[in-house]
């Protein structure tokens, strides 16, 4: 009996250092799991704070062919859009090439904080979507003070998505919306020039267009400032008072569009 009490206290010594040791082996293995788990979310906290409050885009490597730009980096929608404010709509609409690019202003507050965006960019698609019953935000772009650029309309970023920005020429064009009010006298934030002409530069340069010329639009609506069925030689950068009778994107802003085509077109390589 005392010889089987002896082993039997032998093997239960044995078996709680296998144990120990396939437990160790465990623990170590899940180590590097772990630790790419909290790498994760600290890079996603620094996401998150990066691209609220970039003070300008950031671009990514040259594509290659004739007049291309950079892509710089867009916020997607699903940063600003919930589900509690998602509206059903329909199919998203296309083009065959984006031609010319149209400017806005969002004629809203211009002392906000850059981490508040998109609550105001859900506001704006609320207000278009709500009152005045558009199947989603107008503009293909949104661009804030902080030189963030966001999506708007969905659809997808690179693709010619026909828009609701200007009406009469919202075929073949897209539409970027400079968030504030830009009236005579009001200084327009340098990130956000340089935002406006970093995106209309890759957007553009995706069909070759070059952001100092003109192109040819044909009016598809009478409320425009051309017709319906009008022929109209436009700025391939222009503001929206080109092609529609209104003050936007504002005097202030309006002032500075010679300088982001030539911007633009230096990014083209032009």
């Amino acid at each position: 009996m005392r010889v089987f009490r002896k082993a039997r206290g032998a093997w239960t010594r044995l078996a709680r250092r296998v144990w120990t040791r396939r437990a160790a082996v465990v623990v170590l293995g899940c180590v590097p799991g772990l630790l790419a788990v909290l790498a994760l979310v600290v890079c996603a906290v620094g996401v998150d704070r990066t691209v609220v409050e970039r003070e300008r885009p950031v671009a990514a490597p040259l594509p290659a062919g004739p007049h291309r730009a950079a892509r710089p980096v867009i916020v997607p929608r699903s940063r600003w859009l919930d589900a509690r404010s998602t509206h059903a709509q329909p199919p998203a609409r296309y083009d065959d090439h984006v031609g010319a690019v149209f400017v806005h202003h969002t004629d809203s507050p211009n002392t906000y904080r850059c981490a508040d965006v998109p609550r105001i960019i859900r506001s704006l698609y609320s207000g278009q979507t709500g009152v005045r019953r558009w199947d989603d935000i107008g503009y293909n772009f949104l661009v804030d003070r902080c030189g963030t650029i966001y999506e708007g309309r969905a659809g997808g970023v690179g693709r010619a998505v026909t828009g609701a920005h200007t009406q009469g020429f919202n075929h073949g064009t897209a539409g970027i919306a400079a968030i504030g009010t830009f009236g005579a006298g009001t200084p327009v934030p340098r990130a956000m020039t340089e935002a406006i002409a970093v995106l209309a530069a890759w957007k553009l340069g995706l069909s070759d267009v070059d952001p100092r010329a003109t192109v040819r639009l044909v009016s598809s609506n009478d409320l425009s400032r051309y017709t319906a069925g009008t022929s109209a030689v436009l700025p391939t950068l222009a503001g929206h008072d080109a092609g529609f009778m209104t003050n936007c994107p504002g005097a202030a802003l309006t002032s500075q569009l010679p300088a982001i085509r030539s911007r633009a077109a230096h990014l083209q390589g032009r």
